[in-house]
């Protein structure tokens, strides 16, 4: 029968291990897995299931294959910052008397 058919429409299905990560997992029973997004040190995402419910899981950046400059920059980055404190000062020339003539005295 696909001798009949032509080239274009004749499907051959090549199973080896990549088709697993393209369909669906085949089992009767499921672990409990959770969607999550992979993200690489070079930026790139990836989405697995995952044992536990986290919504994105970040790999860690090789500092050896950097070069020293950004080395540096990226271990300044990860130091805490300090925090700014900034006193402004207010003159306080408030008077009192000033201001009790408009106060009535009830008698």
């Amino acid at each position: 029968m696909l001798k009949l058919l032509p080239q274009a429409l004749q499907q051959t299905r090549a199973l080896s291990s990549a088709t697993a990560s393209v369909t669906r997992l085949h089992r009767s029973v499921y672990c409990r897995t959770y969607p999550t997004v992979v993200v690489h040190p070079d930026g790139s995402t990836i989405n697995i299931r995952y044992h536990e419910p986290r919504k994105i899981i970040k790999l860690p950046l090789d500092l050896s294959t950097l070069s020293e400059a950004e080395r540096k920059s990226r271990l300044e980055a990860r130091k805490p910052r300090k925090k700014v404190k900034i006193m402004d000062e207010v003159e306080d020339n408030f008077n009192a008397r000033k201001y009790m003539k408009y106060i009535k005295n009830k008698k």
